[in-house]
């Protein structure tokens, strides 16, 4: 490889999005904003009661507060109580809070935390309608949200991911590291894919990482091309084996942990139904990837995607890649950055041990990768001026994505400000309690299916449907361990399913995969998904799994 300091002109240089399917996509989604603001104009508006913040129920059964004179809450809509006033109302509403000084002593160990819990048989009507004015404007408006943060999160993530991938484009990183794979796995390739989703599933399983895959799939699906496969096969040997590790999820902290938490149940109990759970998932994706595979291997132009990664075929061609095996420059600076790798994976298990909730992996997957990459260009022959033009290169061309998230996060806004999730949970609430335990666990299911169109976050869907779905769970024969297998199962492979998932239009943008043919290629495993789900769900009403 050359030692010149400065990147070649490529077009092909990082990565490209295609600018026909972002259109597409950001069309689609305009249309789901606009179905989304018409549900809050006929839907009646409505709303649950919540426990304020530093919210506790002691050992002996008493409910209690930390008074904060800052504190505000937003009911009926639009109208905004303080604590004391906030606490007055719930009390005329039969929900008892003793005020309490922050400076008293609660023993954590033995109270129960509400804080942000809603509480359950406090849903009212509301008088009040989402200004149809704001929902063209939602995409400027939800600057103004407290949505933003995650949606800035998101971009930065993004940012470094471009101006990341050039460098280890135009650096030959990319292609050294599929040199090696190739060298040690060309005649075990099925056995690498098996062990590559194995990893993926645990590592979203045990320590919830669904984000962070977003960085694995170009790599993937590099080696999966150069193996003989296409991008599809690299997503489902990434994303699609985080979601589905998501789905069968043991330990996870964001779904396993939150829900039990919520139904008052012992963490991590029930483990062997989860364990069982998570094989034959394991099962259903490998059979569907490896199938599918060997269909590809033998036949390529039946790839949804042939057309498309035509490109990635010659810019990755094998030839060029084992040429570079014997660049000593090269092999460093892709040691520097798979040290860097192995970093992000520290950062995902303290993250797990720790219990922080995404705060540790999330910034060391973007610290630790960028400084992988910024690392290798530099080791490779990159310096000064031309390693920060380089980066910025790689912003740009990922740029277009940027536009993707605003839409998502303005669907969001428009379902929240428009009042109407209380109004469908309160209706799904009514439909369980006339059923049957196997009936009601199906309802639930599907909610939860459908849910995750409005709201990605597992952890928010938990906090907003598991203080009502608890207790009437218990009342119908439904045992706590059933609720939670159920919930996982509904809030993990959808994670890939609706346009609404700004992962999912990421990791697909990024190979130039139009959601079209994203549900071409996984409605049958979906289905199959969602058929043991079924199956699952049955077998633990069945047996009082507990």
């Amino acid at each position: 490889m050359s030692d010149k300091t400065d990147l070649p002109e490529k077009a092909e240089s990082g990565l490209h999005l295609n600018k026909k399917s972002i259109i597409g996509i950001c069309v689609l989604l305009a249309v789901i904003m606009a179905f989304a603001g018409v549900l809050t104009q006929v839907l009646p508006r409505g709303e649950y009661y919540s426990y304020p913040e530093n919210c506790f129920r002691t050992a002996a059964g008493e409910t209690v507060a930390f008074k904060d004179d800052e504190a505000v809450y937003k009911v009926n809509g639009d109208e905004e109580l303080g604590f004391d006033e906030y606490i007055a109302l719930l009390a005329k509403n039969g929900v008892e809070i003793k005020p309490v000084e922050p400076a008293q002593s609660i023993n954590a160990e033995t109270a129960e935390e509400l804080s942000g819990k809603i509480i359950d048989g406090t849903y009212h009507k509301i008088d009040y309608k989402m200004a149809a004015w704001k929902i063209p404007l939602s995409i400027i408006l939800v600057f103004a949200s407290e949505h933003i943060t995650t949606g800035l999160a998101i971009i930065i993530m993004i940012v470094l991911i471009g101006g990341t991938f050039l460098i280890l484009d135009e650096r030959g990183i990319l292609k050294y590291i599929m040199a090696v794979v190739i060298k040690k796995f060309s005649h075990r390739k099925y056995l690498l894919l098996c062990v590559m989703i194995f990893i993926c599933m645990l590592l979203a399983s045990t320590a919830g990482i669904l984000e962070e895959s977003v960085t694995l799939v170009p790599i993937a699906a590099a080696i999966a091309l150069a193996l003989g496969w296409d991008s599809l096969v690299g997503l489902s040997i990434s994303l699609v084996a985080v979601a589905f590790g998501f789905t069968a999820a043991t330990f996870n902290p964001f779904n396993v942990v939150t829900v039990q938490k919520l139904a008052d149940i012992p963490v991590f109990s029930g483990l062997w139904f989860r364990l069982v759970l998570f094989v034959l998932v394991y099962a259903v994706l490998t059979a569907f990837t490896v199938i599918y595979a060997k269909k590809i291997e033998k036949n390529p132009e039946k790839s949804l995607c042939y057309e498309t990664d035509k490109e990635l075929r010659e810019k990755y061609n094998v030839e060029e890649c084992m040429a570079l095996l014997g660049d000593e420059k090269v092999k460093k600076a892709t040691k520097a950055f798979a040290a860097c790798l192995a970093g992000v994976l520290v950062c995902i298990v303290l993250d797990f041990i720790l219990d922080m909730g995404g705060y540790i992996s999330l910034p060391g997957m973007a610290l630790l990768f960028t400084t992988g990459g910024l690392l290798a260009g530099k080791i490779s022959g990159l310096k000064g001026k031309a390693l920060f033009n380089g980066f910025l290169k790689g912003v740009k061309t990922i740029a277009p994505a940027i536009p993707l998230i605003f839409f998502i996060l303005a669907i969001t806004y428009i379902l929240n400000e428009g009042m109407i999730i209380h109004t469908i949970l309160n209706w799904v609430y009514g439909l369980i309690q006339g059923l049957s335990p196997y009936s009601a666990v199906l309802l639930l299911f599907a909610f939860i299916v459908v849910l995750e169109f409005f709201i990605g976050s597992g952890t928010a869907k938990a906090f907003l449907i598991m203080p009502i779905v608890a207790p009437l769970s218990h009342l119908i024969g439904i045992s706590g361990n059933t609720v939670v297998v159920t919930f996982c199962m509904g809030d993990g492979f959808t994670n890939l399913l609706y346009p609404t998932s700004g992962i999912m239009i990421i990791a697909i943008g990024l190979l130039n995969i139009s959601y079209g043919k994203w549900l071409r290629f996984t409605w049958k495993l979906f289905l199959a998904e969602g058929l043991l789900a079924v199956a699952m769900m049955q077998l633990a009403v069945f047996i009082n799994y507990a």
